[in-house]
């Protein structure tokens, strides 16, 4: 089952239930979702935070997910884009080992 995240209006309306002291169980089933991430909420909440902030965390939290770009050195890229203009391919550039390239093929077809 794929989870999609709690949206900035589910988040709102979170932030509104808890204020009126509404309990988790209900809070759950108005919005239909688990829980668990509600809790996750609440408890931030009850630490004087709101439901922006929450989501902004999130922003942030996510930046750093994910696959880091990689970065070839200049002596690299160079030899890349001089064989790159002579016509090789990349499977080419890769297969000849004359100078010892950081990546991968796919990556040079990216």
């Amino acid at each position: 089952m794929i989870y999609t995240y709690l949206t900035t209006d589910e988040l709102v309306m979170i932030e509104a239930y808890y204020r009126q002291f509404i309990k988790v169980a209900k809070i759950a089933e108005y919005l239909k979702r688990s829980r668990t991430h509600i809790y996750n909420v609440i408890n931030f909440l009850k630490e004087g935070y709101t439901a922006l902030e929450y989501y902004q965390q999130y922003k942030e939290n996510k930046k750093r997910c994910g696959r880091r770009k990689i970065v070839l050195p200049e002596d690299q890229q160079a030899y890349i884009k001089e064989n790159f203009a002579q016509g090789w391919t990349s499977d080419i550039i890769i297969g000849r080992n004359e100078k010892t390239i950081s990546c991968s093929m796919r990556t040079l077809y990216r």
